[in-house]
């Protein structure tokens, strides 16, 4: 494909574009990786589940390690190579990346297989080795996937990425919950089948691979097969112009700090089920009680999914208005979605604290744990706040600070899993992912408060919300009660499960529902501030203002 020397920079509405693809590709693909947890408790019991989530924070570390430098350096050298009109640079450093991704993968594969038995000690219980072992192969594919969707990133095409990423959870999710049923039903050990659980992941990959070849095959049909478009010259430049100490240099320092966010989460794995046991309990047990405190672990991962997709476009947003020296454009984007994420926080904790009995048995057929997931419920309004203000300073060149930010929080949940888990088991360790999210989002703020990017205000933040969530939370209360009376008397033979379903549903949304009337009410949301939500603002304010919702 003939390329002009000096294209066009990729216009807004474009940039725009791919940020949407990759948003809404990002919200159905974790969507499924974060549900599918729920099939796997309903079918393998708590035991499987606490093998599952023991084992998938490693892999999900070795995984950031090997790839996650790869898309960001590949989409960086591949943009500038094809600034300079050079598809042969471009596919140079295709060609670089994916034998530093291969050979990446396979030490992390080696790594991972071979390393299982001692990992599983390290972990404390030797059920999570074949689980170890299975998950270990994914990591054939998903490095040289990472590297492909870079490409495509660099070029302007954000497709493909979107694609393979629902692609792969599919199979993955699918794969699973086949495998889930198979060893369930032949009665396999509760290793066999958290192993088997584990393997979707490495097909998922190999079906996102194929997805990503399927799309390379076809770019190289479409750029047809000139070899004369880049002169020896220009060949030769590309070369030294990246070279692979400078693609190291500039993807190892995207590695490192990605693996910040995952080390949060193992800080769980190799400390509370070692605990556990110190604690009297059996492997067995142990693993059991670790399955029951990842209850609540979709739901509030759930929520921060949908926030993070939220926070998509505002990286590029901030980091363009504060290159244009528009720092009111920047305080002001900075301060809107801090509040919009801290009210859907404050509501999503209140809401699920309040319901978790309900939803506990909607997901996972018995309230057992529901004492810690109304503890992890806590999380939620930080672990939004943490993203997005993380966010934030991502996009004023301050990365290396959310970094930081997120390493003391991983101490702290160490500190006091070591002091809390002995003494109060699983809730112990609720209590300090609460402790250490808080703290993160915490740092975050004060850094951004520091650099004068953002004003708290007390009344705004705490006063205003803090009274809407607590008449929510009464309403919520009240109507989980009345329902729950309402179908014992009326429907006797209906179904715990079912019944606990139809509670849980109704609650949340007319918890909801008043939350959002408190807001306006309160003013805690105003009538300017709706009106500047494009489409959404202009239908609403007449139905709020007929209905006295909305002076």
């Amino acid at each position: 494909m003939q390329q002009s020397p000096n294209p066009p920079p990729m216009p807004g509405r474009a940039i725009v574009k791919g940020a949407f693809v990759l948003g809404a590709a990002a919200v159905v693909s974790k969507l499924l990786g974060t549900m599918q947890k729920i099939p796997l408790q309903n079918v393998a019991g708590d035991s499987v589940f606490g093998i599952y989530n023991a084992v998938y924070p490693l892999y999900t570390l070795i995984l950031f390690l090997a790839t996650a430098g790869f898309p960001v350096a590949v989409s960086r050298f591949v943009a500038e190579e094809s600034a300079r009109g050079s598809a042969r640079g471009a596919r140079g450093v295709l060609r670089m990346a994916l034998v530093l991704s291969a050979a990446t993968g396979l030490a992390c594969f080696i790594l991972l297989y071979f390393g299982a038995g001692m990992l599983a000690s390290w972990i404390g219980d030797r059920q999570t080795e074949a689980a170890l072992r299975s998950v270990s192969f994914a990591l054939f594919f998903v490095p040289l996937m990472a590297t492909l969707r870079g490409y495509f990133q660099g070029l302007g095409d954000m497709a493909p990425t979107g694609v393979s990423q629902v692609a792969e959870q599919l199979i993955r999710v699918a794969v699973m919950v086949v495998l889930l049923i198979i060893l369930a039903q032949a009665g396999a050990p509760d290793a066999d089948i958290a192993a088997g659980a584990t393997l979707g992941s490495a097909a998922g990959a190999l079906a996102g691979l194929l997805v990503m070849c399927g799309y390379w095959i076809s770019h190289r049909k479409k750029e047809g097969r000139r070899q004369t478009d880049d002169s020896d010259t220009r060949r030769t430049g590309s070369a030294e112009r990246v070279g692979y100490r400078r693609f190291v240099a500039y993807a190892l320092p995207i590695c490192l700090g990605s693996i910040v966010l995952p080390m949060l989460t193992l800080a769980d794995t190799f400390t509370v089920p070692r605990l556990l046991m110190q604690s009297g309990l059996s492997n067995a047990e142990a693993m059991a009680r670790f399955g029951l405190y990842n209850h609540g672990l979709p739901l509030v991962q759930l929520v921060a999914m949908i926030v993070s997709s939220m926070s998509v476009a505002l990286v590029p947003a901030i980091s363009e208005a504060r290159a244009r020296g528009a720092l009111a454009e920047v305080r002001g984007s900075a301060s809107a979605s801090l509040r919009l994420t801290w009210l859907i926080g404050l509501a999503a904790s209140a809401g699920m604290a309040v319901t978790a009995i309900p939803l506990n048995v909607m997901f996972y057929k018995d309230a057992a744990g529901y004492v810690t997931m109304m503890i992890l419920a806590c999380t939620t309004v930080f672990s939004v706040v943490q993203i997005v203000s993380g966010a934030i300073l991502q996009g004023m060149g301050a990365e290396r600070a959310t970094a930081y930010h997120l390493l003391a929080a991983a101490a702290i949940k160490v500190g006091l899993n070591l002091w809390l888990v002995p003494r109060w088991g699983i809730e112990g360790a609720a209590v300090s992912a609460v402790a250490a999210y808080a703290a993160a989002a915490g740092l975050n703020l004060l850094r951004l408060s520091r650099i004068r990017l953002i004003s708290l205000s007390w009344r705004d933040y705490a006063v205003k919300p803090l009274l809407s969530t607590a008449v929510m939370a009464i309403v919520t209360a009240a109507v989980l009660f009345a329902v729950d009376r309402i179908l014992l008397h009326a429907l006797p033979e209906f179904s715990y499960r079912g019944r606990q379903t139809v509670v849980a549903l109704v609650s949340v949304m007319c918890g909801a529902s008043v939350f959002g009337v408190m807001l306006f009410r309160t003013g805690a949301v105003s009538a300017n501030e709706l009106a500047a939500v494009p489409k959404l603002g202009a239908k609403l304010l007449p139905v709020l203002r007929k209905w006295r919702i909305l002076q």
